[in-house]
């Protein structure tokens, strides 16, 4: 399991359930595991994520695959940057909305080796590489960071932000997850929250924390 295969839709006798040729054996790829919208026409290739092998009751060999799994990313992108696929670059966190957005945190430990510019590659193809396979499914990459407010600041791409910096209460349980407020620029505030939130959510699904965003404006008045 948690290997990545190319395969060929296979149209079944039930519309919702999807099956794929992998060599020899068939795989499903079930309907939680589908990408909404995405097209799986009969003889489609693609590239999957394998969630589960499995013996059935016949003792054939059954495997699950997916579409949507956060670690798809991990692999595509392990497939076009050799930094990956040789540990120099290291994928700390991904969140996902299939089919719409991602966003992968990414650091090294190796002096002068810059791991946001490796995963984007020259002139953006490594990064194009992977969106092409995913159906352009748009891609943030941004720096991790220990550093929670800066983290989160980086999170929010492609917002510029003005400030970040921790608000949680005194008293608050040592568990909670932190709370950041965010100062970006008026003209900024759309960008950084995104359509429908989607922005602000995945950042905050990136980092662990709950994020306030507001104008700087706003920011001043308190």
């Amino acid at each position: 399991v948690e290997e990545i295969v190319a395969g060929e839709i296979q149209q079944g006798p039930r519309p919702y359930m999807v099956y794929v040729k992998i060599g020899d054996v068939e795989a499903i790829l079930p309907p939680e595991e589908q990408v909404p919208g995405e097209d799986y026409s009969h003889g489609k290739r693609m590239r999957f994520y394998v969630t589960k092998v499995d013996k059935n009751v016949r003792g054939q060999v059954q495997i699950n695959v997916s579409r949507t799994h956060p670690s798809l990313i991990r692999k595509l992108f392990a497939l076009e940057v050799p930094e990956i696929a040789n540990g120099q670059v290291e994928i700390v966190q991904v969140a996902r909305e299939a089919g719409q957005r991602t966003k992968i945190a990414v650091r090294t430990s190796v002096p002068g080796l810059n791991a946001k510019g490796a995963c984007i590659g020259e002139l953006g193809q490594r990064v194009r590489a992977v969106t092409a396979e995913l159906n352009d499914e748009k891609i943030d990459i941004v720096d991790f960071s220990e550093d929670i407010s800066k983290f989160v600041a980086q999170a929010l791409s492609p917002a510029k932000v003005s400030a970040a910096f921790i608000v949680n209460e005194k008293d608050a349980p040592k568990d909670e997850r932190p709370k950041v407020r965010v100062l970006v620029p008026e003209y900024q505030l759309s960008l950084a929250i995104g359509k429908e939130g989607q922005n602000s959510r995945l950042a905050s699904k990136l980092t662990g924390a709950k994020i306030d965003i507001m104008s700087d404006d706003m920011g001043d008045d308190e």
